[in-house]
């Protein structure tokens, strides 16, 4: 893997982020935008937190961001810590995400290379590149964690 310039530093800007969603007991993932190398928006997961299944970290990022640009078309790299699922790849389709960098790829759930290429697909009319960044063990392992103790609380 190779990482472009300012990968490492968005990525544990990400991975903050995902440990403050796993202190307010929200599934660790964090992500952050970044267009002409300037951070845009960051988020945690908030499903939990705003009762809201759509909540995921690059949701609430795009929202954000667009918010905070005046357009709906944010463009930019987006970090997160997860290997985004379907519906975050249509968000980040409709956004027109340049670039998306992801730390832990996702087997049940990522729609970026594990079980689609949503990115690659010719017959949307947007496509960006997509890649796995760094910190990939660091990502999975927090992810792991939160789950073990999830499931030592139900057992």
């Amino acid at each position: 893997m190779t990482c472009a310039a300012g990968d490492e530093q968005w990525m544990r800007v990400a991975l903050e982020e995902a440990e403050t969603a796993a202190a307010a007991g929200e599934v660790p993932v964090g992500a952050v935008l970044v267009v002409d190398g300037v951070e845009v928006a960051r988020a945690a997961n908030r499903t939990i937190r705003d009762c809201d299944p759509t909540a995921h970290a690059e949701i609430v990022v795009l929202r954000n961001a667009a918010q905070r640009l005046g357009n709906h078309r944010v463009g930019g790299v987006l970090y997160v810590t997860l290997e985004p699922c379907l519906m975050c790849m249509g968000a980040l389709l409709q956004a027109r995400t340049r670039r998306v960098v992801f730390a832990a790829p996702d087997p049940k759930a990522g729609a970026a290379v594990s079980l689609y290429r949503v990115a690659d697909d010719v017959r949307l009319n947007h496509r960006f590149a997509v890649e796995a960044g760094p910190f990939g063990e660091e990502s999975a392992a927090l992810l792991r964690g939160f789950f073990r103790e999830r499931r030592a609380e139900t057992s």
